[in-house]
């Protein structure tokens, strides 16, 4: 979810009633486009993080500090000057009808952005107004210091005339929120029903402007890809029509509102009864009086046990199945934590990047030969054919005078029915024996040496399955470096040029460990060396190994030692196996679904004695062969 109206509503919300009257004690940009604000506030210290990334717009509550440059940036230095010592007096969500700062409550719009008012004494001694402004809108996300006129004292990003025709923001220019036409104020909708139709079901929405007014669009503050046209069409979609004409209404919220209201999203608008047009404005009014009053419920949207999304309010919607939601008391940790899940994953997709491009290269490669070596294979099955041909016409081939095209006789082979043999007229009977003999001959070491190709590049293609596998589980440069040392002991890349003393002292990582109900320890190998080392020095013979069944992924150690397996235990060491394998680890990068696993998001499970498994000759490290084995199968699960 993006951080959209409601979420910002929740952050003011939280902000305010925890750094209200707070001094800011220090200002750091750690970041070209991030601020870090230490306040103190009853005797507390808080930390307030505020970042204009692009990718990861935020301004929420951290406990961590960060490292700041030697050299200040100069509009770090800008802030130090004007609000440094300053006392926070309020802080609200401006609209655009609105002079920012008029009213008096939190939430004057849903717009996607945060002002501080604070109080400061100017270098003459006489106490002033500074706005820091925080405009969380995607690519157009800026952090702004304006007077108390608004006249901007300096930005985190200038923008002027030549990047933007909407709107400048340089020193000396006054601060204004653009003025898109066409998008409502949810505030002044959610109490009349009239105004909220006169969006939703006229032809222009600008219409709506007179009745709850409008809010930022596209150009320098843009609002989830809105229309700058402001014309919505009749065959519309009301899941569109909806977060397309109100400001701070996400296309996840619009879902949510049409599953409260029991209306299928996919349906124009135009076509809503009556019932089921008030049946989505008292949704909507419902969800944003509990906006308005601070009723916010922040939550982290799990599928499965990875975080899917993020929300201030409960989604109904996403609730059954794999989702469910986790709640949590502070909107600022619930923003910390998925961001920070975020941009861990994009960090090691980032450091991986080389890998998954070798990765994709060798599969495709793999892929087209195996391709070619199975249309060759089957291409050689008639080699049978011709030798029972070569056969027949040594046996029949006294029969013939020369020059005929074709040879009828009984096949001996198939209980003496009639077969046509065809003839080349320039050559004698034994001369075509031999030459159907030859042909025999060909596709006889064809077939042999494809066979051995096919299973070649198979176990290749298994082993690039198993470390693409492996990449998905990756969680620190120790992890990628272990792939990385695989692949070039494999020859798919080439070997390190560091020291072998520097390689030996590498870190290494290790497999995870879990504590079953039963007390049990189980380890989870999350490469092929790791599940090498569980496999054959780490597990003893009677302990319990699972695997998920036809599918690359970890292998699952139960230290049960000599005695017998609990049920618990077996449950819990097959969904780890379940969920550390390609079916649920791999499947962003396309491999295998987890819908497509067995049981419509359960996975079958592989489970034996430790004892029972062998190494595969000149296989790579992790792979092995087991002959009688127990299946259970499990829904995945990431932690015991």
């Amino acid at each position: 979810m993006a951080f959209d109206g409601i979420v910002t509503a929740a952050a003011v919300r939280e902000l305010h009633e925890r750094l209200l009257m707070g001094s800011i004690s220090k200002v750091a940009q750690p970041e070209k486009d991030e601020l870090l604000l230490t306040l103190k506030v009853n005797r507390q210290q808080l930390r307030l993080r505020i970042s204009a990334n692009a990718s990861a717009p935020v301004v929420c509550l951290q406990e961590d500090n960060a490292l700041s440059p030697v050299t200040a940036p100069n509009f770090c230095m800008s802030l130090r000057k004007h609000i440094g010592g300053g006392r926070i007096t309020r802080i609200f969500q401006p609209s655009t009808d609105i002079v920012p700062g008029s009213g008096e409550g939190l939430h004057e719009g849903l717009e996607r952005i945060i002002i501080f008012a604070i109080e400061h004494l100017d270098e003459m001694g006489d106490l002033g107004t500074r706005y820091l402004i925080c405009e969380l809108m995607g690519k157009h996300s800026n952090i702004i210091l304006t007077r108390e006129d608004l006249t901007i004292l300096d930005s985190i990003r200038h923008i002027s005339h030549m990047t933007s025709s909407v709107r400048e923001v340089l020193p000396g220019r006054t601060w204004f929120i653009p003025d898109a036409g066409h998008k409502a104020n949810p505030a002044a909708l959610c109490r009349d029903e009239e105004a909220f139709a006169s969006v939703l079901w006229e032809k222009n929405t600008g219409e709506g402007e007179a009745a709850g007014g409008s809010a930022a669009g596209r150009g320098a503050a843009g609002d989830f890809n809105a229309d700058s046209s402001g014309i919505s069409t009749e065959g519309e979609s009301i899941y569109k029509k909806i977060y397309m004409n109100i400001t701070g209404i996400s296309p996840l919220v619009s879902g949510e509102l049409l599953y409260r209201a029991g209306i299928d999203g996919d349906l124009p608008a135009s076509v809503l009864s009556a019932e089921q047009r008030h049946a989505l404005f008292t949704a909507f009014s419902g969800l944003m009086t509990e906006v308005l009053e601070g009723r916010f419920c922040p939550n982290l949207i799990y599928d499965g046990d990875r975080i899917s999304e993020f929300s201030a309010v409960s989604l109904h919607s996403l609730e059954g199945g794999r989702l469910h939601a986790e709640q949590y008391d502070s909107i600022s940790e619930v923003i910390r934590l998925f961001y920070e899940r975020k941009d861990r994953q994009n960090r090691m997709r980032s450091k991986s990047e080389d890998i998954r491009h070798v990765l994709r290269t060798l599969t495709e490669r793999a892929s087209r030969k195996l391709d070619l070596l199975e249309k060759q294979y089957r291409d050689t099955e008639k080699r049978d054919t011709y030798r029972i041909w070569g056969e027949l016409l040594n046996t029949y081939g006294y029969s013939l005078s020369g020059g005929e095209d074709q040879l009828t006789c009984q096949n001996y082979y198939d209980e003496g029915r009639e077969i046509r043999i065809p003839l080349d007229r320039q050559l004698t009977a034994q001369e075509n024996a031999k030459r159907y003999f030859d042909r025999y001959q060909k596709l006889k070491r064809t077939r042999e040496a494809v066979s051995g190709q096919m299973e070649e590049s198979r176990r290749m293609l298994e082993h690039l399955e198993s470390i693409a596998a492996s990449l998905s589980l990756c969680e620190s440069e120790a992890d990628l470096n272990e792939l990385r040392r695989e692949m070039a002991e494999s020859g798919y890349i080439r070997k390190g040029t560091g020291s072998q003393k520097a390689r030996r002292e590498e870190k290494k990582s290790k497999p995870l460990h879990f504590v079953s109900s039963d007390g049990i320890d189980i380890y989870v190998g999350r490469n092929n060396y790791q599940n090498e080392e569980l496999d054959f020095k780490l597990g003893e013979k009677n302990d319990w190994w699972f695997h998920a069944k036809n599918i690359p992924g970890s292998h699952v150690i139960a230290r049960t030692g000599a005695r017998e397996l609990p049920d618990a235990t077996c449950m819990e060491a097959a969904a780890l196996a379940a969920y550390y394998s390609r079916a649920v680890a791999g499947r962003s990068d396309g491999v295998q679904a987890r819908d497509n696993a067995a049981g419509g998001g359960k996975v079958e499970v592989d489970y034996v004695r430790l004892k029972e498994l062998k190494r595969v000759p000149g296989a790579a490290p992790g792979f092995v062969i087991y002959h009688t084995n127990y299946s259970i199968i499990v829904e995945p699960k990431a932690e015991i």
